[in-house]
């Protein structure tokens, strides 16, 4: 204890030292001034030098002061930057967000005037089965919008499914690659018939696959259309199903079958359109079928 107030004594004589010599060396400049000879020469000696080693601590605690003010003012202004770089990237998203709509409505109505024979209700997707396919998927309309089992479904370029399934608000899909799924599909370019059907192992290749088609002298091309044929039970006629990608003549020599290459994207479904007429409602056909029990069709 006592130590320690011994020290401090010590650095009280020494702080009131330094304030003596300086008040000294003031005064010596200040006589300095008014008198020659050896006391300016002594002024010359230690207090000018002093005097400039202080404006110089005066101008570098200056400089600090200004580039801190700088800093302060940079750290503004570049949060003020990040905020409007943050804003423009918002209403860049909103922006691609609305032009990819505005490109899959006009989408639909193209496809809506291709097919304008058919009376249709556009749909929103609300929900899917697992899977990175929508093989079955769920729209927010219903039987209160006049949504009724057997509809065909279609969306971007051409035949989507049909519908199995009807709640009052709500219907569920189930999509041509399915499973489940066969469809009697046509040839566009000869009318030769086949049957196509759904094979979500295929999928990994972008290929459903089709067979009992005729062999015959009818030439059927890789990239010739396939569409739904006018002897399908459940399928309106003439509803694009999907580009040929191979055909093959079978080892019977009878038919041939191949792969199909779907006009749909069936990993990007988000509108859909509903023909709200049924193939039986043209035929007249009150026969119906169980649910999600598929015929040759």
């Amino acid at each position: 204890m006592k130590k320690k107030n011994h020290t401090s004594v010590i650095n009280r004589y020494i702080l009131l030292g330094l304030c003596a010599f300086c008040i000294l060396m003031m005064l010596l400049s200040s006589f300095s001034d008014r008198a020659g000879g050896p006391f300016r020469a002594v002024a010359n000696v230690t207090v000018i030098p002093l005097q400039q080693g202080i404006n110089q601590i005066g101008r570098w605690l200056g400089d600090m002061t200004d580039n801190f003010d700088t800093m302060e003012q940079l750290r503004s202004e570049n949060q003020q930057l990040q905020e409007q770089v943050d804003n423009l990237i918002t209403e860049n998203n909103y922006l691609q967000a609305d032009q990819s709509e505005l490109e899959r409505l006009q989408e639909l109505y193209q496809l809506d005037q291709n097919y304008a024979d058919y009376e249709k209700t556009g749909a929103h997707v609300i929900g899917k089965d697992s899977g990175n396919w929508f093989n079955s998927f769920t729209i927010d309309k219903g039987s209160q919008d006049g949504i009724e089992v057997d509809m065909n479904v279609m969306a971007q370029s051409g035949l989507v499914g049909i519908v199995v399934d009807v709640g009052p608000t709500w219907a569920k899909v189930r999509s041509i690659i399915d499973d489940s799924t066969n469809i009697s599909g046509m040839a566009l370019s000869t009318s030769d018939t086949c049957i196509v059907s759904g094979d979500l192992s295929l999928m990994s290749d972008g290929q459903i696959r089709f067979e009992q088609m005729e062999n015959n002298d009818n030439v059927v091309n890789v990239g010739d259309q396939i569409v739904t044929s006018y002897i399908s039970d459940k399928y309106l006629q003439g509803i694009l199903i999907g580009y040929v990608s191979e055909v093959n003549v079978d080892s019977n020599n009878l038919t041939r079958s191949g792969y199909i290459t779907p006009a749909v994207d069936f990993k990007n479904l988000q509108e859909v359109l509903v023909i709200t007429t049924t193939k039986a409602d043209l035929t007249g056909e009150n026969e119906t079928y169980a649910q999600g029990e598929e015929s040759e069709i």
